[in-house]
């Protein structure tokens, strides 16, 4: 076996585009792929399809290796890339040790938190698994699952503390429709991957109750304000630019696509569905709804005020009326 070994932690439509992403990069490789159901791991290496998600993605098997134990995909890697929602990391690592984790890069897809733990995924890496600080990579950006299926032309941005450890995740993930830009920036691109997830939900909760899009483009414009007032205050970096694609342009694509699963869950809440009724009706986890409740902590140790986060924790935790809380948010926006 030749190449870097790559192992994808995820099973999902994000997870399945990475894979797309890996299969058409010309670099020499072998991808080891962890599929938490029995039955899809056997569907994908008869069918060289995910059964579930992203069907059209065609799966490599020559250079692809399917398994259902993540501390096989995790040893055998060089590089891991983790790709769950965030609420199941913790259940889809159980086994993995952090001798398995040992001078291997540690790439998180995921724009999400930890619930409970309410560590973002570096966090969690760095205190429940021990590794370093420049082997940790994270993924941010604009982009998609549904249009990286569909070959679409899309950005992500690598961030490590270790730019030569970025470059190298990134050349595995390029192509021709898969443009890289890389960052020192780690903790800003968590944090803002879990923040525009939540104003994505507000702005679907707008949506639901009739708003329309001239106050969408006040919320939103609101939200990265908000956004860097936050960054800053976590880590005290005023300088930080939170115009570029992987802090504004990742608001803005989460915030109206079509394809966004947290505003198509606020849209929900807003028409009325329960919280508990939005989520049977969906067949994929909206990082929002748990980042929501996760945001209020930091916001209460660091000191920030967040009224758009705010105004999502009382709709989806405090069980207040959408219209109520939105009607008071609207007289804070500027």
């Amino acid at each position: 076996m030749q190449g870097k070994k790559i192992g994808i932690i995820g099973s999902g439509s994000w997870a399945t585009a990475m894979i797309k992403m890996l299969c058409e990069n010309d670099q020499d490789k072998h991808i080891f792929w962890w599929i938490r159901k029995e039955e899809d791991a056997e569907y994908i290496q008869q069918f060289k399809h995910n059964p579930t998600y992203l069907s059209g993605v065609s799966v490599d098997l020559s250079i692809t290796t399917i398994d259902t134990n993540a501390k096989n995909v995790v040893v055998n890697s060089d590089i891991v890339i983790l790709n769950t929602p965030a609420a199941y990391l913790k259940d889809a690592l159980r086994g993995v040790t952090k001798e398995d984790f040992k001078d291997k890069i540690v790439v998180s897809a995921i724009k999400g938190i930890i619930p409970k733990d309410n560590l973002i995924i570096g966090e969690f890496l760095e205190q429940h698994y021990a590794v370093d600080i420049e082997r940790i990579c994270v993924v941010g950006g604009p982009c998609h699952a549904e249009e990286v299926a569909l070959g679409k032309l899309s950005y992500l941005t690598f961030g490590c503390k270790n730019l030569d450890s970025a470059a190298l995740v990134a050349s595995f993930l390029s192509s021709r429709v898969i443009k890289t830009i890389l960052s020192e920036d780690i903790l800003g691109i968590e944090f803002g991957a879990v923040l525009k997830n939540i104003y994505a939900l507000a702005g679907g909760i707008c949506h639901g109750l009739g708003y329309g899009d001239n106050f969408q483009a006040v919320l939103v414009s609101n939200a990265i304000r908000e956004m860097r007032r936050f960054v800053a205050k976590v880590d005290g970096d005023t300088s930080r630019d939170v115009n570029t694609s992987a802090y504004l342009g990742d608001l803005l694509v989460t915030a109206y696509s079509q394809f966004s699963r947290n505003r198509t869950f606020g849209n929900m809440i807003g028409k009325g569905y329960s919280v508990q009724s939005a989520q049977l009706e969906m067949n994929m986890v909206a990082e929002g709804y748990y980042a929501s409740a996760c945001i209020q902590e930091y916001a209460e140790k660091y000191a920030v005020e967040l009224p758009i986060c705010d105004a999502v924790y009382q709709i989806l935790y405090q069980h207040q009326p959408a219209s109520k809380i939105i009607q008071a948010l609207s007289e804070k926006l500027t």
